[in-house]
């Protein structure tokens, strides 16, 4: 199948002019000879206006936009009461000027709150008119509190833009209509045709191989296929009998039999199976024009034509390659089974770092091709899918991981580093393929860049996974340039290099003497092959380097050596260590798995930030949320990293806006304007720890007047809510709390009266205070100090009338829904710093609750998935005292660390391994840093009401015996903590190290046998909690 397609491309959204016919039957819902309907919807930041232009037919409105350098979506909006038919189809033209942004298409329900949408991303409008042409199944449910989803009626219709590119632009609408089209009939019409030549014409349609339509000679022929009726079809696949096949031909498609339109054509097939990728397209005949052959005559097996699925993307369509091809031949993620992966790459590498599979495949940074590895040994060729597939981490925590394939007779180990300048970093890629036999082996190692990514199919968010286009690959003579770029730069040069223009999947086995391929739909591919022959028990090493900053500057030699390449890992490992080992623990060899943890954690978090923005992924969630960034930065700041959250701070502070708000997340485009509310209280919290744990007034001081606005801002957001209308009995519960909002995204379908907004704000209210404070102003101090008071005087009525309006025994998530939301709730304890101060018998109610859901799915096997954020959860039993069930949870939550030897989590956790789905980002940087801190809290945590450190109140009892548990140089806003305990007969012996005095001193929370127990040190009695309250003492407790 070595040939070149020149498709013609079928787009979805824009089409050509619809005919005459068709517009005749279609009913005009807008001529838009009057714009007074329309209407604009902004975001914060954005301006837009409305003005009435000429249009193709009479008038038409001219949409302007400008999101003045941020993100956020422009609307025209309007009133059109709308019943929908069984099938329909939608249109409108458009036409414009201005940059790549996202068009939508809305419709909303009489409330609002429901809406469908049908959204083209980096739409770039043309200056000509266009036809949108949208039919029912183009249109999904975007969001709302409606369970039923299906699209019968509607209020209010939309078109929107949304910030891709963002600038500013205009667009155009004139004549939108909506025709009603016959429902698809339940079964369709046999596909019958005719050819030039040949009377066996059927055995192309009868699903028979072994038969086949010949024609009487070679030369031009051609071959008609009737569907019966106009079909809608994503491509077809043509089976060619194994002695002839056309070289040359083109396939052409029409509705009447008349007027015909080219779908693609090739110089090159090969015969076997050819698939055609033809998104979106309709027909009643389509042709098959054959010029050339490479026999007397051609021969057909089969002809198949494929659904709308099979070509509405370049992923769907290797996809459905993938599902025939011997398993193996396509990565594991186009086969439908979940894969797993981790981030590769440099502190504040952000996009520009690397995935290794594990699978043993490397993805060239966001979104880029892989480079995979093939064994072809006694002429058979081995996959991931053919070995035994080992995961591990350099020392067990650095990330610089390593895919180990394994058989009987051979092993192949793939390692991955990178390393240079942050904004143009490279991969250091390593390969050993290993004889582990006494006899010599004759073996062929194969790297194959192809257009896919690490990041599989099921990964849909910001950067969709699967395809990663290839239109051009050539072999220099010493690099591989791919899309034009000096992409792969080998260690060792290949002993043949082959390149195809379509990766059908079995292509590695052929012999081709190309060593270049051009692809217009990006489906080229090349492989570099090694033939080696291994002595017993010898090996063979191979490698590459990559820039992971396309169109950059290359920071790599012209000729490298292997050698180099273990340079350059052993120097991201050097780099590594400085970063991770800050804080130094001592733990018996079960401990080794949290410590490991806890460093990988660290590396995920400083990889996944893009130079300054701490980012909580690098596909996925390639966006900075001051959410992930506050709580990322506390654990950052725990281990002595100041300058990331310096550079955090200083990074997000300017794009807070005039009045006080702050963005719940900014990325290339700007702040997002979208309300959250915890975003104003985290933006305090990250200023206040900043100074609190590096003690740096300048950075106190340029944070000041941004901690003043978003006090000012929160003030007018409670105020907005202490209103007699939320003091009658049905909405006393709302009084004085931060508005609705989709706060953390928890309440997308409908913004909530969200706790975890409150406690934020809460906390910002007391941050605020002791930035006053260190500022020397008493008088910002006091009168954000009696906001505090008022607010939390609401906040604590309303989550006792709440629970009471909804009788539930717990901490509801939001106010105004009674829901159960325990790993939000951990917020109010920890940053919230409320857990003596919440109301008591529903805080542990809470967590009660949350223990028993925890035990009934660790030992159920019905649950199908959740998220590692529950991390959190760990670090609230440790404060709750709960030792026990810290550490059995955390067990429960290491078993999904995929694999367990890369140390992390992604963002959702299935309980079947294998089963495809999405999983947001992995490594994820916000889950990382919940278990930094739960982890650390194990070890030592601020006791904020006293200002106490308590040591020791997570730690399994177990560690404590032999050598026991030390820790030094782990950070505190007052200094750096160091302590080590262990078991010393019937108690233990606990030593303070440094000079660090905590003003509510060491209080050590040990396992024994009783909470009751009667402690001593010496003969002296323990009155209370076992308090140490100044460091470089060694003292023993026991019980008295």
């Amino acid at each position: 199948m070595k040939r070149i397609l020149h498709a013609i491309a079928v787009i979805a959204l824009i089409a050509t002019l619809g005919s005459a016919e068709a517009q005749q039957r279609a009913r005009v819902l807008d001529s838009f000879d009057t714009i007074a309907p329309w209407g604009t919807v902004l975001s914060d930041g954005v301006s837009a206006a409305i003005t009435q232009v000429e249009g193709q037919e009479g008038g038409a409105a001219r949409f302007a936009y400008n999101f003045n350098g941020g993100a956020g979506y422009a609307s025209m909006r309007r009133a059109l009461p709308l019943r929908f038919p069984a099938n329909y189809e939608i249109s409108f033209l458009i036409r414009g000027e201005g940059p790549a942004n996202n068009l939508e298409f809305k419709l909303a329900d009489e409330s609002g709150e429901n809406v469908w949408w049908r959204v083209q991303r980096n739409f770039t409008p043309s200056s000509e008119w266009q036809r949108v042409t949208i039919r029912k199944r183009h249109i999904e449910f975007a969001w709302g509190p409606t369970e039923d989803r299906a699209l019968r009626q509607s209020a209010f219709l939309e078109f929107v833009i949304s910030a891709g590119s963002g600038g500013q632009g205009a667009i155009e609408i004139d004549q939108l209509t909506i025709r009603e089209l016959p429902p698809a009939p339940a079964t369709f019409p046999t596909i019958r045709g005719n050819a030039t030549s040949g009377a066996n014409f059927a055995a192309a349609l009868d699903n028979n191989l072994e038969t086949a339509w010949r024609s009487e000679a070679a030369g031009a022929q051609s071959i008609t296929f009737d569907l019966g009726l106009a079909r809608e079809f994503g491509g077809v696949v043509l089976r060619w009998a194994p002695d002839a096949h056309a070289v040359r031909y083109a396939l052409e498609s029409s509705l009447d039999g008349e007027e015909w339109r080219a779908l693609g054509e090739t110089a090159q097939g090969d015969g076997g199976v050819d698939p055609w990728m033809l998104p979106e397209s309709e027909a009643r005949y389509i042709r098959l024009r054959l010029q050339e052959t490479n026999a007397p005559a051609y021969a057909l097996a089969e002809f198949q034509l494929r659904d709308l699925a099979f070509g509405a993307t370049p992923t769907a369509f290797f996809q459905a390659l993938a599902l025939e091809a011997p398993r193996g031949a396509y990565p594991r993620g186009f086969v439908n089974e979940q894969t797993y992966w981790t981030l590769v790459g440099v502190d504040g590498g952000g996009p520009r770092n690397a995935l290794l599979g594990e699978e043993g495949a490397a993805e060239l940074g966001r979104g880029g091709v892989s480079v995979e590895p093939f064994v072809l040994a006694n002429g058979r060729l081995f996959s991931w899918a053919d070995v035994t597939l080992t995961a591990s981490l350099r020392d067990a925590y650095l990330p610089i991981p390593s895919v180990e394939w394994r058989t009987p007779q051979w092993r192949m180990t793939a390692t991955s580093a990178a390393n240079g300048n942050l904004a143009v970093p490279h991969l250091a890629q390593t390969y050993v393929l290993e004889n582990l036999t006494d006899q010599q082996q004759e073996l062929a190692f194969i790297l194959a860049i192809r257009p896919f990514q690490v990041n599989p199919p099921q990964q849909f968010l910001n950067t969709p996974g699967g395809f990663s286009p290839i239109r051009d690959i050539a072999w220099t003579g010493s690099t591989l340039r791919v899309n034009d770029w000096d992409t792969i730069h080998p260690s060792v040069a290949p002993d043949s290099v082959q390149a195809i223009p379509f990766d059908d999947g079995a292509w590695l086995t052929a012999t081709s003497t190309a060593t270049s391929a051009a692809s217009a739909q990006g489906f080229a591919a090349a492989a570099l092959r090694y033939t080696v022959r291994l002595a017993p028990r010898q090996r063979a090493e191979f490698g590459f380097a990559a820039p992971l900053a396309e169109r950059a500057e290359i920071q790599i030699p012209a000729r490298i050596t292997q050698a180099w390449l273990q340079r350059e890992q052993d120097a991201a490992a050097r780099s590594w260590r400085r970063q991770l080992d800050r804080v130094h623990f001592t733990v018996p060899d079960e401990g080794a798995r949290h410590v490991n943890t806890i460093r990988s954690s660290i590396a995920y978090m400083l990889m996944s930030r893009d130079i300054a923005a701490l980012q909580p992924g690098t596909r996925s969630y390639a966006r900075s949320w001051i959410r992930d960034g506050a709580m990322m930065s506390e654990g950052l700041l725990r281990v002595g990293l100041d300058q990331p959250v310096r550079d955090y701070l200083e990074w997000y502070r300017p794009y807070q806006f005039e009045n006080g708000k702050v963005p719940c997340c900014v990325d290339a485009r700007g702040a997002d304007p979208v309300p959250e509310n915890d975003s104003h209280g985290e933006l305090i919290h990250l200023a206040a720890i900043a100074y609190r744990y590096t003690g740096e007034r300048a950075l106190l001081n340029e944070s000041w007047p941004h901690v003043e606005r978003a006090i000012a801002y929160m003030e007018e957001l409670r105020a907005s809510e202490r209103t007699a209308a939320n003091q009658t009995p049905e909405r006393r519960m709302l009084y004085g709390l931060m508005p609705p909002s989709i706060s953390h995204e928890g309440y997308s379908a409908r913004p909530a009266y969200s706790y975890w907004d409150d406690f934020w704000a809460l906390r910002g209210y007391i941050d605020a205070i002791d930035l006053a404070e260190a500022r020397g102003d008493s008088v910002a101090a006091a009168r954000i100090a009696a906001q505090r008071d008022e607010f939390r005087t609401d906040l604590f009525a309303s989550i006792s009338a709440s629970a009471a309006h909804f009788n539930v025994n717990y901490i509801p998530g939001a106010a105004d829904l009674g829901d159960f939301d325990a790993t939000s709730t951990t917020i109010g304890l920890a940053p919230g710093g409320q857990q003596t101060a919440l109301p008591q018998e529903l805080m542990r109610a809470t967590f009660e609750r949350y223990w028993q859901n925890f035990v009934t799915r660790r030992d159920s096997a019905t649950w199908d998935a959740y998220t590692p954020y529950e991390l959190r959860v760990v670090g609230t039993f440790a404060r709750l005292g709960w030792r026990d069930r810290a550490n059995e949870a955390l067990a429960f939550f290491f078993d999904d660390q995929r694999p367990a030897a890369w140390n992390h989590w992604a963002e959702v956790v299935g309980r079947e391994e294998r089963t495809p789905r999405f999983i947001g980002d992995m490594p994820h940087g916000w889950v990382a840093s919940d278990y930094l801190r739960s982890a650390l809290d194990m070890f030592a945590y601020e006791r904020e009401p006293d200002q106490a450190i308590v040591i020791g109140a997570g730690l399994p009892t177990s560690w404590f015996d032999g050598q026991g548990v030390a820790i030094s140089d782990l950070n505190t806003p007052f200094g750096k903590v160091a302590y080590s305990i262990r078991r010393a007969g019937d108690g233990y012996r606990i030593r303070i190290s440094g000079n660090t005095r905590p003003p509510g001193g060491y209080v050590a929370q040990l396992p024994w046998p009783s909470a009751q127990q009667r402690l001593c040190i010496g003969s002296r009695p323990v009155a209370g909690e076992l308090v140490i309250q100044r460091p470089g003492q060694t003292v023993t407790v026991r019980p008295c």
